[in-house]
């Protein structure tokens, strides 16, 4: 979307070190009707890259899809780390499990089957409010406002959540386009540009990515 595919290409190549396992998840999902749910393995760089760079232990993940961004995350974290995953879909978890098992990561990764915004709720109430150091949003589009407050609770100072998909096509900057998730969008992104309680920056990453570190 944002550069000529030979050097998207060249970008992936120089610029990601995707470690076989990730590579072979991302074949097998690109064989699915529903394939452009899966993030991009520049994405999945930039997840290694920021959890290294927090020294981030406890993440979550909101919406697993084939468990992409799950094993990169899981992959970057220290033997006792914790990736805590949503998702509604069984048959696409079940993917995810087979490379979590591969990549030999499985025991740091837990499985929410469910309505993540349940799973969001139910980690504040048993306590673990500013326990999480990164958490990654990739769901359904218009709950991105309801996922970034309950994870913004969660997380510590200084950490930091993702969002994929916040230029959406392109779409949100189109005046015109008044689909309900071009509309989530716009909003939701007018809202983080004002969020005093973050320091957010958006990039042109596949779909657009939009990370925010918490100040406080």
């Amino acid at each position: 979307m944002f550069m000529p595919e030979r050097l998207y290409n060249y970008m992936i190549d120089v610029g990601c070190r995707e470690l076989e396992v990730l590579r072979q998840l991302r074949a097998e999902t690109a064989a699915l009707p529903q394939a452009h749910y899966q993030i991009a393995p520049d994405e999945g760089q930039l997840i290694t890259f920021l959890l290294e760079l927090i020294g981030a232990r406890r993440t979550i993940d909101i919406g697993t899809f084939t468990g992409y961004s799950a094993l990169a995350a899981a992959l970057a974290l220290p033997g006792d780390g914790e990736v805590i995953t949503f998702d509604v879909s069984p048959t696409f978890t079940a993917v995810a499990w087979r490379y979590w098992h591969a990549a030999g990561v499985d025991h740091k990764i837990h499985q929410r089957l469910g309505p993540a915004i349940d799973g969001l709720k139910a980690l504040i109430a048993a306590g673990e409010e500013g326990r999480f150091d990164f958490a990654f949003i990739d769901a359904d589009k218009e709950g991105y406002d309801d996922y970034y407050e309950q994870a913004l609770r969660l997380l510590r100072r200084g950490g930091l959540v993702a969002l994929d998909n916040t230029l959406w096509r392109g779409r949100v900057a189109d005046p015109e386009n008044v689909n309900p998730k071009t509309l989530a969008f716009r909003a939701f992104n007018t809202k983080l540009h004002d969020d005093a309680r973050v320091t957010p920056v958006m990039l042109p990453m596949g779909d657009g990515v939009t990370l925010a570190r918490k100040r406080a």
